[in-house]
């Protein structure tokens, strides 16, 4: 099996959406602090499993990206969680610079809904 192609294991407990996707929601291994929202089809995560770092796919741009190869703010991938019902996942990573594409820490430092 390729680093490209998931296992019969894997794939058993993950559920991709019509368009081939997962959500994922990354969190920081030190801090607790919930990092970003991204997407991953099959290939990005089985490269994720495979290699250690963060592999996405962005629907934007409709390729493939690794975390940091040109920001140089890489995720290391510590573990992959799935939730109940297999339709997202969490990955708990040692995050080297700041996350956001904004030059934040987190992409949730942007600001907060009030409540009524």
């Amino acid at each position: 099996m390729s680093k490209d192609e998931l296992s019969a294991q894997v794939r058993k407990h993950v559920t991709f959406n019509d368009q081939g996707l997962v959500t994922v929601v990354v969190q920081d291994i030190n801090t607790k602090t919930v990092l970003m929202v991204a997407y991953m089809n099959d290939t990005a995560l089985a490269r994720t499993l495979s290699t250690g770092r963060a592999w996405y796919w962005s629907r934007s741009r409709q390729e493939y990206w690794r975390k940091g190869d040109t920001s140089g703010h890489i995720q290391i991938v510590h573990s992959v969680h799935y939730d109940c019902d297999g339709d997202a996942l969490l990955l708990i990573v040692e995050q080297v610079g700041v996350a956001c594409h904004l030059g934040q820490y987190s992409c949730f430092d942007t600001g907060q809904l009030e409540l009524r």
